[in-house]
């Protein structure tokens, strides 16, 4: 068994199939060095019912992915040409948003961090579990814009800040604002509770859908990143409640 995957790893149970808005297979690319490794993720995802494609190093992975357009990219760091962070960096400066989620041997906090503030939407370390990562990478594609909304009302209002669940747009008053799939779904699940005080252990759960690693300063960088596009040039909606956690409201 290959020691990058832990050896209670099995293949992931085949869960609702998730294709794309048109109806046909999600993509993925795979971004690693380690051809066996490479493999085996590729055969785990094919069996969810997606299109992989792979590359070995981080520029071929650059033009594999401007092509390819896929709906989300699993990305090694530690690459033979350039590093992971720098692809992620040379894809959102040509305004690929596409959910990514870093593969790594480095398991430091640091290094978790800097992967995720370089525009990256998850981590796992080596060794992993297929099944987490099949999950992980499943929550990543939920809450991108293959999945169409069930609501019979896509769009979420919170004072002059609107959210289309079906486009993944969001504007406030009339601008329109770009969010990564991240942002998109932590202002999504402050909109669905306005003037409610949100914990980050909540948020944790919600958006990330699992613990990180207790680190609830990921959430305090998101919230930051929000800010930033949110509350530009305007009135405050996103809130903190010291010691408690946080809420969006109408601005004042």
């Amino acid at each position: 068994m290959n020691a990058d995957i832990h050896e209670n790893s099995t293949a992931p149970t085949a869960g609702p199939k998730l294709r794309r808005a048109d109806g046909s297979p999600v993509r993925v690319v795979v971004v690693d060095d380690e051809s066996t490794l490479s493999d085996l993720l590729s055969m785990a995802l094919r069996y969810e019912g997606w299109e992989v494609r792979t590359a070995s190093e981080g520029r071929a992975a650059i033009g594999l992915i401007r092509d390819f357009q896929p709906d989300v990219v699993v990305l090694d760091v530690m690459l033979p040409d350039i590093d992971g962070l720098q692809v992620l960096k040379r894809l959102r400066a040509d305004g690929q948003d596409t959910p990514v989620l870093f593969l790594t041997a480095k398991d430091a906090l640091d290094d978790r961090i800097a992967g995720l503030t370089a525009g990256g939407d998850d981590y796992v370390t080596k060794p992993f579990s297929l099944e987490e990562l099949v999950a992980r990478l499943r929550g990543l594609i939920r809450r991108s814009s293959i999945v169409i909304a069930d609501s019979s009302d896509p769009l979420l209002r919170v004072g002059d800040l609107v959210l289309d669940e079906e486009s993944y747009e969001v504007r406030r008053d009339g601008r329109l604002i770009e969010l990564t799939a991240t942002e998109f779904e932590l202002l999504r699940f402050l909109m669905r509770n306005p003037r409610r005080v949100m914990s980050k252990a909540q948020i944790l759960d919600r958006v990330w859908s699992y613990d990180f690693g207790g680190r609830s300063s990921i959430v305090e960088i998101y919230i930051s990143y929000l800010r930033k596009k949110i509350d530009a040039g305007k009135s405050p909606m996103i809130h903190t409640v010291r010691g408690a956690g946080y809420m969006l409201k109408t601005a004042p």
